[in-house]
């Protein structure tokens, strides 16, 4: 019998979910930097920075593999590839063809094509070897798996002993004001702007619902333990409104 899930508050067939997040990201690839820029006040940037200091590729020209699952337009794999040395590399994994159509483009416009490439892919079931990477990053997408427990196995599987799991994701507020102000702003602004700039608001609502659907802090370090991960923690950035997971394959 097939299982229902989260698709932002509504419920939908476990089968259904994929299709629908597809269609979701399809509809955003084209203008999905601009909407970053305009749904966060241009924090996301900060927030990601913060992401890759965490990660600190070596500067060498010693062979450093990074997957970026969920990777998109390639905003986490060129600031990896930049950070790092001439041995770093970042295979970006997602699964919307639109979406990774727009970030090879934006890394040939960026002369980034020698350091990073793109593939169509399923976080749950990737098409790489087991120990084929030394770090797994996913950035803001990790929310719109299917099945979030599948897709850290597959983490877990492709990183080499020794390698390290770094996800940033939208989570719970922390500060009561601040929770009350990031929800009105969430529920009418951001599904307003994404109307005026794309001509559909649709998207960003079920975008704006993921992030409350998806599990609180001390919940996906939960997670991160039970998919075997070691070493486990987390930090909030901007009162909880984000928070950086890590974890380590031992």
């Amino acid at each position: 019998m097939e299982k229902d899930v989260a698709f932002g508050f509504r419920r939908v067939g476990e089968d259904e979910k994929q299709g629908l997040v597809n269609e979701v990201f399809s509809k955003a690839a084209e203008r999905y930097d601009q909407m970053n820029d305009l749904m966060s006040g241009g924090m996301h940037r900060l927030w990601k920075d913060d992401f890759v200091g965490l990660l600190n590729p070596p500067r060498s020209s010693h062979p450093f593999k990074v997957i970026d699952v969920a990777g998109g337009t390639g905003d986490i794999a060129f600031r990896i590839a930049r950070a790092g040395g001439g041995g770093t590399h970042v295979t970006v994994a997602d699964i919307s063809p639109e979406m990774a159509r727009e970030g090879m483009a934006r890394a040939g416009r960026e002369d980034l094509l020698g350091r990073c490439d793109f593939s169509v892919g399923n976080a749950e079931k990737l098409a790489f070897s087991d120990a084929s990477f030394d770090a797994y990053t996913v950035a803001f997408g990790i929310r719109n798996v299917t099945h979030i427990d599948r897709a850290l196995a597959e983490a877990y599987r492709v990183l080499k002993p020794g390698g390290r799991f770094l996800c940033l994701e939208f989570s719970q507020v922390n500060v009561e004001l601040l929770q009350k102000a990031y929800d009105a702003f969430s529920f009418t602004v951001i599904p307003a702007v994404g109307k005026a700039v794309t001509g559909d608001g649709q998207p960003y609502r079920y975008l704006v619902e993921s992030i409350r659907t998806f599990p609180k802090q001390e919940q996906f370090k939960a997670m991160l333990d039970a998919a075997g991960f070691s070493r486990t923690s987390y930090r909030n950035l901007s009162g909880g409104i984000v928070a950086i997971h890590s974890g380590w394959r031992i």
